[in-house]
């Protein structure tokens, strides 16, 4: 599946605007721009990668061989990378932001509301185009548990710079307090949530290293 690269989700979707419409937009997206508060049930979606509006006129489309476009309509294309599954972020997306979404896709043609969810869904489902490459460096891991390996590997540096300097007691001291403040960033990352042929590749290819560290596991275990 293209639009899938290990537990990471990539959508675009691209929707049309009648020209006379367009301006609208614009004037939209300059006041959440200036407005980012408004945007704060986007902004604590800790699920979301990236998300990105933007308008594309009818007479700004590239040329890559295939002749001048004649269109009728501006489009606006919506971009994001998201951990988890479709339903879950459109989903979270009508829950988090009704209002934002409704503003954005406000001039695009026959948009029917982020409320009721199976109309939105559909309508995003209509207009979703296909990801024809998508690499994820890390597809294996979600951003959260990216993030929970960085806050580990800080405390682990920060304990080593310690060692030398501290008495068995006071290390014992620093480690335990260290382990509590991690406590939940030492779990398994787990799979995606949806299929993906890179995670499988990636671990495959890892095995050997894996392997090579901590012995091959036992059968039944």
């Amino acid at each position: 599946m293209s639009n899938v690269a290990g537990k990471a989700y990539a959508m675009n979707v691209l929707t049309p605007m009648r020209p006379r419409m367009t301006w609208i937009n614009t004037l939209i997206f300059i006041a959440s721009r200036a407005l980012p508060d408004q945007l704060a049930g986007l902004m604590g979606l800790s699920i979301i990668h990236f998300a990105r509006w933007f308008m594309v006129k009818r007479d700004q489309w590239p040329d890559l061989g295939q002749g001048p476009e004649t269109l009728n309509n501006d489009y606006m294309m919506f971009c994001s990378n998201f951990n988890g599954t479709w339903d879950q972020y459109i989903d979270a997306f009508s829950d988090g932001l009704p209002n934002g979404l409704d503003l954005f896709w406000y001039s695009s043609t026959k948009y029917p509301g982020s409320i009721p969810i199976t109309p939105f869904k559909n309508y995003i489902r209509a207009n979703q185009l296909d990801t024809d490459y998508y690499y994820n460096a890390t597809p294996g891991s979600a951003q959260r548990d990216i993030k929970c390996a960085m806050r580990l590997r800080g405390t682990v540096l920060a304990l080593a710079e310690r060692h030398a300097s501290s008495t068995p007691e006071q290390f014992a001291a620093a480690w335990t307090a260290a382990l509590v403040a991690v406590q939940n960033d030492l779990g398994s990352p787990g799979y995606a949530p949806v299929a993906s042929n890179d995670t499988t590749h990636a671990d495959r290819h890892r095995q050997a290293f894996v392997e090579a560290r901590w012995g091959k596991p036992r059968q039944g275990a």
